[in-house]
C-alpha cells in the first residue's frame, strides 16, 4: 500500500530558509509599511478629531481676525489690522491681561507646590493610604462645570461656608460679590478640583526614583530633608515641570468656573481672557476683535509653553 504524503503549509510566522543570496531589506520594508499602515489606522480618529476640534477653529479664528463682521447680515469684509489696533488700545483688554497673568503667576505655583506636598505624603506607607489617594483624586473625576455649580452654591451668602462662619462665630464674607475675594475663590476652587489630578503625575515621578538612592543617602547619614532636597526634588524636575506646562496652558484655557459663578465681575476681577473673548464675540457680538483675541491668546500659550520647555530642555542638557 502506497503512503500519500501531504505537504502543509509552514505556519506563519515560522522560520523558512532564505534562498541563497536572497535580499531581505524588501521584505523588511513591506513589513515596516504594513506597521506603519496599521498605526496610521489606529491614529486616524484621534487625528481627525484634533483637525476638526482644534486646528479648523484656529484657522478659522485667524481668518476671522482680520475680518469685520456684520451683526445684521452675518457677511465678512477684509479689515486688515483693525481689529487687532482696536484690542490693543482697549483699556478693558490690558486690564484682562492682568488680571489673568496674575492670576497665573499666583494659581500655577501653589498647584504645583500643593500637589507634590500630597504626593510626597501618599507615597508613606500610612494607613489607608489608597483610600485617602481616592477621595483626594474624586473632584479631579468630576466635570469643571458641575465642581462650579457646587462651589456656587456653597460660597453663596446664605451658603454652606457662611453659614459653618456663623456657627463658630465669624461674619458672613462676600466671596463672589467682592473684588478682593471673588478671584480668590475662584482659584481655591480651581485648585480642589486639579490637586488630585496633577498628584497622580507627581507619585508616578516618586515611582521612578530609584530606591537604591535613598538607600546609599541612608547609609550616610542623610536626614529625610536632606534626601528630600538632594535626591526628590532635583529627580522630580521634569514630573514638576510638566504640570506647571499643563497648569498654565488650563488656567489660561479656564472659562467655566468664571461664567457660573461671578461671569467676570465684581468690577473686572475675575475677567479671564477666556470669558473676555466669550462676552466680545457672542455677548457683544464683535466677532473680528473675539478672534483677534483668540489669537493673541494662542501666541501668549505657544511662547509662555517653548519659554518652558526651553528651560526645561537646558536643565536636561
Amino acid at each position: 500500500m502506497s503512503r500519500t504524503r501531504t505537504h502543509r503549509p509552514a505556519a506563519i510566522g515560522a522560520s523558512t530558509p532564505i534562498a541563497a543570496g536572497g535580499d531581505l531589506r524588501p521584505l523588511r520594508r513591506r513589513k515596516a509599511r504594513r506597521i506603519t499602515y496599521i498605526a496610521m489606522a489606529m491614529l486616524a480618529p484621534a487625528l481627525i478629531t484634533l483637525v476638526m476640534m482644534r486646528v479648523v477653529p484656529l484657522v478659522s479664528a485667524v481668518g476671522l481676525s482680520f475680518q469685520h463682521v456684520s451683526l445684521a447680515t452675518g457677511e465678512t469684509t477684509f479689515d486688515g489690522l483693525a481689529n487687532y489696533i482696536y484690542l490693543f488700545g482697549d483699556p478693558n483688554f490690558h486690564s484682562v491681561l492682568v488680571v489673568t497673568l496674575v492670576f497665573n503667576l499666583v494659581l500655577n505655583p501653589v498647584v504645583v507646590i500643593l500637589s507634590t506636598a500630597l504626593a510626597l505624603l501618599l507615597v508613606q506607607n500610612i494607613p489607608l493610604v489608597g483610600l485617602w489617594r481616592s477621595m483626594i483624586f474624586v473632584p479631579a473625576a468630576v466635570p469643571g462645570a458641575v465642581v462650579a455649580l457646587i462651589w456656587s452654591t456653597a460660597l453663596q451668602p446664605d451658603g454652606l461656608v457662611n453659614g459653618m462662619l456663623e456657627a463658630v462665630g465669624l461674619p458672613a464674607q462676600p466671596f463672589l460679590t467682592s473684588a478682593n475675594q471673588a478671584a480668590f475663590s475662584i482659584g481655591i476652587m480651581v485648585t480642589w478640583g486639579a490637586l488630585g489630578y496633577w498628584m497622580i503625575f507627581i507619585i508616578a515621578g516618586l515611582k521612578d526614583i530609584p530606591g537604591s538612592l535613598y538607600e546609599a543617602a541612608a547609609l550616610d547619614g542623610a536626614g529625610w530633608w536632606r534626601r528630600l532636597f538632594a535626591i526628590t526634588l532635583p529627580l522630580l524636575k521634569r514630573p514638576m515641570a510638566f504640570v506647571l506646562i499643563a497648569c498654565t496652558v488650563g488656567s489660561f484655557l479656564l472659562f467655566a468656573p468664571v461664567q457660573i459663578l461671578t461671569k467676570g465681575g465684581p468690577n473686572g476681577s475675575t475677567n479671564l481672557i477666556m470669558y473676555d473673548i466669550y462676552n466680545r464675540a457672542y455677548l457683544l457680538g464683535d466677532m473680528g476683535v473675539g478672534q483677534a483675541e483668540v489669537v493673541v491668546l494662542m501666541l501668549m500659550l505657544s511662547v509662555i509653553v517653548l519659554i518652558q520647555f526651553r528651560l526645561l530642555k537646558e536643565d536636561r542638557s
